[in-house]
């Protein structure tokens, strides 16, 4: 019987120190091994505690329930705040977490990641503009081995020929003495196809980029999983 006063909330409330042993999820990673936990019970180990009226385990199922992890990895610290139990501390934990799984997912043991192909730029652009729900325009500046050796940022919002200007996009690769660049853009839309202004604006830079003797060798649009090379579709 629910006492008068009381919430169900406060007097349901299970601590996690209360759930048996065996259940606990950083109990549970330490003898099945962390492919055996949910997204939740992984989730909760890495948040650690929930709420008063809240365990982390059942905190991080709700949160869950209402948001798919992607939908978690593109929110912002104020967003993620808007989430009942999910403070400031909580909110850098999670976004830290997503972060980390990024820069898992474009790292190479060799000291300069070398580009060979189309598909080469976008496994290591892909995990850092993912999640951007802006325009961003990137170069990377590579040395005569095609290794990279500067990745620049070089605008964000919508791509048009008054926001991506050649001497924006040479000036790095003139300071690093590079040999060729590549484009790289995404579109949030999660569609890659080229808009008349990605065309005009790749033929822009190549043409600026043949006077400086600075190849453009490829420029990759991102979409939601995919992208298209405008090298492959003959645009270069």
């Amino acid at each position: 019987m629910i006492e008068l006063g009381k919430s169900p909330n406060s007097v349901s409330a299970l601590k996690i120190k209360d759930i048996s042993p065996g259940e606990r999820p950083q109990e549970r990673l330490l003898k099945s091994g962390s492919d055996s936990l949910s997204n939740a019970e992984l989730l909760a180990v890495i948040l650690r505690t929930g709420t008063k009226n809240q365990n982390v385990l059942d905190l991080c199922q709700g949160m869950l329930s209402d948001n798919s992890l992607k939908k978690l990895s593109r929110m912002s610290v104020s967003e993620l705040k808007k989430i009942h139990g999910i403070g400031e501390t909580k909110a850098c934990q999670i976004i830290a977490l997503f972060e980390l799984s990024r820069r898992l997912e474009s790292f190479t043991d060799e000291p300069k990641r070398r580009i060979k192909s189309p598909e080469d730029i976008y496994q290591f652009i892909y995990p850092k503009i993912r999640e951007e729900k802006r325009e961003k325009f990137i170069i990377l500046c590579l040395d005569s081995k095609n290794r990279v050796i500067r990745e620049e940022v070089v605008s964000i919002g919508s791509l048009n020929a008054s926001i991506v200007h050649p001497r924006e996009i040479f000036r790095p690769a003139l300071l690093e003495s590079a040999a060729a660049i590549v484009l790289i853009h995404n579109h949030p839309s999660g569609d890659p196809a080229p808009s008349p202004e990605d065309l005009d604006v790749t033929a822009r830079l190549a043409g600026c980029g043949r006077l400086l003797g600075i190849d453009v060798l490829d420029h990759i649009i991102v979409g939601d999983g995919c992208f298209i090379s405008l090298k492959q579709e003959g645009h270069i």
